[in-house]
């Protein structure tokens, strides 16, 4: 019984670090892909257009819909301090910083990147990437690398995108229907907000996600089974360990930013 245990756990180990092994050489190795990818940018434009252009609409309408709850939650909770003025630095601050680059990855792993993982998955099952291949053009070249750097490109313009929309939202609701006043409402973010150690963050962070999330779909798409089960499994996996992933790298990025 405990020899047998062992086994099983000898195994599941062995396969872990194995998965791990892999991932890893086929992030450096689309990282290694960089420059040759980047000369033929065409390839890399078509991908930021499928995976930003068709997730703007959600991305609009969320950051939009944040925004009138922010703005609405932030008046009620300024006010009770006499501090109903700072509502745009609330919104612009907790947009910028963290609602920004968070909710946009989660969006974008929903939308992008299960459909990247659905593509290569289908790709998989119907032998296409093992057709390149028998052609000697590399699949991970040709395929996954434009993907790949055509998401890290667009998670950033699509978190921006997300923050505009978002404190116009805060605008809405704080000015325009509360009655805040709107020079302050301005003023007070223009002040508050620092380029750098605030927007800068955010940048980085969404640059970060857009590289992490981008990866993992292309991963369990490239390792899919060629089934139809195997790639509803993958695709399925895909969100799953991409939310998990932001939200854990999030944490990790503010501790470090802060900390700085």
């Amino acid at each position: 019984m405990i020899t047998s245990l062992l086994a099983a756990l000898g195994a599941s180990t062995r396969q872990m670090l194995a998965d791990w092994g892999f991932a890893a050489r086929l992030f450096f190795k689309l990282l290694s892909l960089s420059g040759v990818v980047l000369k033929r940018f065409g390839l890399v434009r078509d991908q930021v257009h499928f995976l930003g252009n068709y997730s703007l609409a959600i991305i609009t309408v969320s950051g939009l819909f944040v925004g009138f709850v922010l703005g609405l939650q932030g008046y009620y909770t300024l006010q009770r301090y006499g501090s109903a003025e700072a509502l745009g630095l609330l919104v612009a601050l907790s947009l910028v910083r963290e609602l920004g680059p968070v909710v946009a990855a989660l969006l974008y792993a929903g939308r992008a990147g299960a459909s990247l993982t659905a593509e290569i998955g289908l790709m998989r099952a119907g032998e296409q990437l093992t057709a390149l291949e028998m052609m000697a053009v590399d699949p991970v070249q040709r395929i996954l690398a434009p993907r790949f750097w055509g998401g890290v490109i667009a998670l950033p313009l699509l978190a921006a995108v997300f923050s505009a929309v978002g404190i116009l939202g805060g605008y809405v609701v704080g000015v325009l229907l509360i009655g805040v006043d709107a020079g302050s409402f301005w003023s007070q973010m223009q002040g508050g907000v620092d380029v750098f150690k605030d927007v800068g963050n955010g940048i980085i962070k969404s640059v970060v996600f857009g590289v992490a999330v981008t990866f993992i779909a292309l991963l369990q798409g490239y390792v899919a089974k060629p089934t139809p089960e195997g790639v509803a499994s993958a695709t399925t996996r895909s969100v799953v360990v991409s939310s998990l992933s932001v939200l854990g790298l999030d944490f990790i990025l503010t501790a470090m930013m802060f900390s700085i």
